[in-house]
């Protein structure tokens, strides 16, 4: 299986929150965003991981799929 554009738009979204807690929520705004994190957003919300359609913030399983994105990123980054 291999990463897919909408899967992408996820990931870049989810690495969006700052700490992997339900503390601090994101917004992801109709009229400003583009329409692939705005879908990206409405997937996630679908798949449990955000509570609200446009953002909000991280359910249980979110908090688990930011902090496993953001050490992703970090290998993958690492020259």
């Amino acid at each position: 299986m291999a990463f897919t554009p909408s899967l992408l738009d996820e990931l870049n979204l989810l690495v969006q929150f700052r700490d992997a807690t339900a503390l601090e929520g994101i917004k992801v705004h109709q009229h400003s965003a583009s329409p692939e994190m705005v879908d990206a957003a409405e997937r996630l919300y679908g798949k449990g991981l955000i509570t609200q359609k446009d953002g909000g913030y991280l359910t249980t399983l979110g908090i688990e799929a930011v902090d496993q994105a953001h050490k992703l990123l970090a290998i993958l980054s690492t020259q």
